[in-house]
């Protein structure tokens, strides 16, 4: 039986003991970075998740603005000598929160956007159609065909054109590949789908040269995390479970994400968060969360071989890691597909691994602190000659791209898939 109306914060309860308070997370968290306040630190987190536990605190506005200060981005959990899991204990507070309080004007919207794919795709189709009317005067080159002025969205954001036709509309569900080649379910991302398609486009073209079967899942929703970061669980645990039924329909070896905010969801999240509150589910979710993996790992683990992507002129890049793919783990494969391409110069950046300063609506909520966070990313890309830099996520990529627009750099941002398809010669 699942244990729904047990105070989340309960479930977290032995965790949050856990904590000595030694501070340690202050120098790797973006959020105390941008905020220098004790309340966005992961250790002011766990004292207020314990006074929201103990009822004895005003769950006020300030109260709930400051559980809001998180990225999720892992860093503290990293380097906690005591291994406090800090972002699971700020999700159960987050949940609390909203179900004693109710979720925000913004999060209730959220969650019935992304609840349903049938609204994600007319708003996408709407955006497409609008946006280019709305910035038909501003000649294509200029910076300010980017500017979006939209209720918590601002007028300073940059941000990509959303596609005309979604990347699973415009495939079938299954792509035959080579006899004993690998059967691959595609879980492919809302970033993927209704913004950044050629991300896609390369996935299919990395894969489809390995000969393996491809799988698109028509019916696969969301992953949720967005529901996830207002303390929408309810959303989220929907989302989970249509996923779960969806990528269990077929026979595969891996599902596969070329997000690593989708891969960290199903590989990690559905089991910690969704699991928790759902025995029920937990071995289901277990079972798809061991043949979940990144694209880069996916291509790593099956031979992809380097100097077949090694067309094209030499370019001289560098790497950002996302956050879901590095507390995974996965941060030497990218590398490595880079390193071993022909034509490919490699050049690290100062803090590849820390946070670019997206997490998810955090960058909504806190613009201005998220470019603060951003600042130290785009100078340390800046500083590297690179003429572009790679990435794992669709997120990172929007982020990224914001960032060095408002530096005023033409450094190009690209999915590291979308890299090696670009190169990829005919066999």
């Amino acid at each position: 039986m699942s244990d729904q109306n047990i105070d989340p914060l309960k479930r977290v309860e032995d965790q949050l003991k856990k904590c000595v308070k030694c501070g340690a997370c202050r120098q790797n968290c973006p959020a105390f970075t941008a905020f220098q306040r004790e309340p966005a630190v992961a250790r002011g987190k766990v004292a207020l998740a314990q006074h929201v536990l103990a009822d004895d605190i005003a769950l006020d506005d300030q109260t709930y603005l400051a559980m809001s200060k998180c990225l999720l981005c892992g860093s503290c959990v990293d380097k906690c000598p005591n291994d406090v899991p800090t972002d699971e204990i700020v999700i159960a507070a987050r949940e609390s929160l909203a179900q004693k309080r109710g979720l925000t004007t913004f999060h209730a919207a959220v969650g019935q956007v992304i609840k349903s794919r049938a609204r994600m795709k007319m708003g996408a189709k709407v955006a497409s159609i609008l946006g280019p009317l709305f910035f038909k005067k501003v000649p294509e080159t200029s910076g300010l065909r980017l500017r979006f002025p939209a209720p918590f969205v601002g007028t300073k954001r940059f941000i990509p054109a959303i596609a005309k036709n979604s990347f699973i509309d415009q495939h079938p569900e299954v792509i035959p590949g080579e006899p004993g080649k690998p059967r691959i379910a595609f879980f492919v991302g809302c970033m993927t789908n209704f913004v950044y398609t050629d991300v896609g486009e390369a996935t299919l073209a990395l894969f489809r040269h390995l000969g393996c079967t491809i799988i698109i899942p028509k019916g696969q929703q969301c992953c949720g995390l967005p529901g996830m970061s207002g303390g929408d669980l309810a959303t989220v645990r929907d989302l989970a479970e249509k996923n779960l039924k969806e990528f269990e329909k077929y026979e595969v070896d891996y599902v596969m994400s070329a997000c690593a905010t989708c891969g960290g969801a199903l590989h990690r999240l559905y089991p910690l968060v969704v699991g928790k509150r759902n025995p029920e589910l937990r071995e289901r979710l277990d079972a798809l969360a061991k043949k979940t993996v990144d694209a880069s790992q996916l291509l790593r683990q099956l031979g992809l071989d380097p100097t077949e992507t090694g067309g094209g002129e030499g370019i001289r890049i560098t790497y950002h890691d996302p956050c879901h793919l590095r507390t995974r783990g996965v941060a030497k494969q990218p590398r490595e597909l880079l390193q071993a391409t022909p034509g490919v110069e490699l050049v690290e950046m100062e803090g590849a691994d820390k946070c670019c300063g997206l997490g998810g609506t955090f960058n909504v909520y806190h613009y201005d602190s998220s470019m603060d966070i951003n600042n130290g990313k785009s100078e340390a890309i800046v500083a590297t000659g690179a003429e572009a830099v790679a990435t794992g996520c669709p997120g990172c990529m929007m982020q990224l791209s914001d960032g060095l627009k408002q530096h005023g750099s033409n450094v190009e941002v690209v999915h590291i898939l979308q890299l090696l398809a670009r190169r990829i010669k005919p066999r």
